[in-house]
């Protein structure tokens, strides 16, 4: 994964939390910097005015969007617009959609097969769909406390990550991919194989890293090469090696 891309942030103010822009900020900062910053919704409103104060500050373009229709909310037809139009026009590496709605699923697919990243924002009641078509997703938790002190007051235990069909499979199927003939695959192809496939970050499962989420699990087993280059392997592919490889002892004497 690249971490100098170029994005553009598009807000949808009417399902995002203003309070929590710094860590949004912080997070995108990550990965590049950002050429785009915008906001849409309907200004007049009461229910987004937290955004007021936090556009000037941290210098995010907001877009007016009245509700033509009641009952109709206008904001996601004219963020989707400008979202394509910097897709065909702009030298954009990657998006960052701060949402919690599932209509701006289609939207996120179609940045994908055009070969661009996307980071997705939103509270824990965005629908799974919308979540799982991001590149990479992080919940924003209605509390004070950091995204990653939420995390880590959630944190699964390994009987429920191993219980957890959909990620054990992906985490599998990402070390089959890669592993070598001892069945070692290094950590950071099997990350970058799992975001290609569905939003998995570890710390919405209250781990700071993914060596530390497959750690957790004991199906799995991990060493360190050079000691920092982290590699994992199925324990099963282990034992059946080990069952195959002869015995080194030496024979006993006559």
């Amino acid at each position: 994964m690249e971490i100098n891309q170029k994005i553009a942030m598009f807000i949808d103010a009417d399902n995002a939390p203003a309070k929590k822009i710094e860590k949004i900020l912080s997070e995108v900062a990550k990965y590049g910097s950002l050429s785009i910053r915008k906001a849409y919704g309907n200004w007049k409103s009461p229910s987004i005015k937290g955004w007021e104060d936090t556009l000037h500050e941290y210098s995010i373009q907001p877009v007016q969007q009245f509700d033509l229709t009641k009952g109709k909310n206008a904001t996601d037809m004219a963020m989707t617009i400008d979202v394509m139009d910097a897709l065909y026009t702009k030298n954009i590496d990657a998006f960052c959609i701060v949402s919690s709605d599932s209509d701006f699923t289609p939207l996120i697919m179609r940045i994908l097969a055009e070969g661009k990243m996307v980071y997705g924002f939103g509270e824990r009641k965005a629908p799974k769909p919308f979540v799982n078509a991001c590149s990479r997703f992080l919940y924003l938790d209605d509390s004070e406390t950091a995204i990653e002190e939420a995390a880590v007051n959630k944190k699964k235990t390994g009987s429920e990550l191993k219980a957890d069909t959909k990620l054990m499979n992906l985490i599998r199927n990402a070390i089959n991919a890669e592993q070598d003939e001892e069945g070692w695959a290094y950590l950071g192809r099997i990350g970058s194989i799992i975001s290609n496939q569905a939003s998995i970050d570890p710390r919405n499962y209250g781990y700071k890293k993914l060596g530390d989420l497959i750690k957790a699990v004991d199906i799995f087993e991990t060493k360190l090469v050079d000691s920092a280059q982290m590699y994992v392997r199925d324990k099963r592919r282990g034992n059946r090696l080990n069952k195959l490889m002869p015995s080194t002892a030496e024979a006993p004497a006559d």
